[in-house]
């Protein structure tokens, strides 16, 4: 079976995206006998994080134009010669959309789109006018087209079906790696972590200014620390913000952290904080829970589970709802906040790990390119 993984992006500039795609793609290549290569567009970090892929084979091609669009002739010439028996397609609203559809049309095979979110409407709202001239000229046209449209959860597949999509639908969440082994509790600080993308959808101007509003007094030695990388100048946004507040002393920003160093930040925090309007489903809050740490997040999270088991606390993207749950988790004793963490990582242990990810997918691949049974996870209008 030979699958070509498509998007925008082939580096950590993707975000969340790019976990999900090497991750998925080193595991159907070693234990599912696929033969997986990833392409897309060169951006800054592509060099940096080649190696991410281990023996994935990963084809780059440079933009002519602009950015956000992606257009690239030499990725198209590239796709044009390939003889692929599927195409999976890793975003929307890029000229990858267009490149897939045109696949399609010279190989008669089929692909499979994951849209991370991207069709959540608050996203769609995001640069909507941009949206509605790529919705109109290819973006439907791609879609409608698909063999079948990835969904994480049961808000993506009504968002899907609300776009006017009958495709099917295969239901599969993210997974993650799960540490054997969970550092000791004593090495955490009173840290409260933000990590990913530095972006106004995540919610961090009114996590600073629920930060601000809860006494010092309250919050006494914890800090409140936000990393990951710019998305259109946010990040010196926040940062005036915070002076402006007179919150220097706590509140830190990093900047981008991976591997090693992203490990260490999460293993040394007490708590994770995502306050999102919108969300695909989120790598890092599985990966705060796979290393033990308590979370707090808002609905638009799409991990309910986190809720039911106790995993997470909820909280609305708003200065007093991020305020009063940052009370409430800073009040907890250690050994719930402990607990909480646990909690999440069983939740990790039994619906998220990418053995049971990969083997889900397997079955779909298999099934759109030979037919026959449809797949538990695979989703279908009477």
């Amino acid at each position: 079976m030979n699958i070509v993984f498509l998007s925008g992006s082939r580096s950590t500039a993707a975000g969340g995206i790019f976990e999900v795609e090497r991750t998925l793609a080193l595991r159907l290549n070693r234990q599912h006998s696929a033969n997986v290569e990833a392409a897309g567009l060169l951006d800054t970090g592509t060099e940096r994080d080649q190696s991410a892929w281990g023996g994935t084979p990963v084809h780059c091609f440079r933009i002519v134009g602009p950015k956000q669009f992606g257009y690239s002739p030499e990725l198209a010439k590239w796709l044009g010669q390939s003889q692929h028996d599927l195409l999976h397609l890793h975003n929307l609203w890029m000229y990858t959309s267009v490149l897939a559809l045109n696949w399609y049309r010279r190989t008669n095979r089929p692909y499979i789109v994951s849209p991370h979110g991207m069709l959540d409407p608050w996203a769609v709202r995001n640069s909507g006018w941009k949206k509605f001239v790529a919705a109109l000229f290819y973006e439907r046209r791609m879609l409608r087209n698909a063999a079948v449209i990835h969904a994480f959860h049961e808000k993506d597949v009504n968002d899907i079906r609300a776009f006017g999509l009958k495709n099917p639908i295969a239901v599969i969440p993210n997974g993650v790696e799960l540490p054997p082994v969970l550092a000791n509790p004593e090495t955490r600080k009173n840290v409260l972590l933000f990590l990913g993308r530095i972006h106004p959808k995540k919610g961090l101007s009114e996590l600073i200014d629920a930060w601000k509003q809860i006494d010092t007094n309250e919050r006494k030695d914890w800090k409140l620390v936000i990393a990951g990388w710019d998305d259109g100048g946010h990040l010196e946004r926040l940062k005036k913000t915070v002076q402006l507040l007179g919150l220097e002393s706590s509140v830190e920003f990093h900047g981008p952290v991976f591997g090693k160093a992203k490990q260490l930040l999460i293993e040394s925090s007490s708590g994770f904080i995502l306050p999102s309007f919108s969300e695909g489903l989120p790598m890092t809050v599985l990966e705060a829970w796979s290393y033990g740490l308590p979370v707090l997040m808002t609905e638009m999270c799409n991990l309910e589970d986190g809720f039911s088991v106790g995993a997470a606390l909820r909280l609305e993207p708003n200065p007093a709802s991020i305020s009063e749950s940052i009370r409430n988790f800073i009040a907890l004793p250690e050994a719930s906040r402990l607990q909480i963490g646990l909690n999440g990582r069983e939740l990790v242990k039994q619906r998220f790990t990418w053995d049971t990810v990969s083997e889900q997918f397997i079955h779909v691949y298999r099934w759109m390119l030979a037919g026959g049974e449809k797949p538990e996870v695979v989703r279908t209008i009477s």
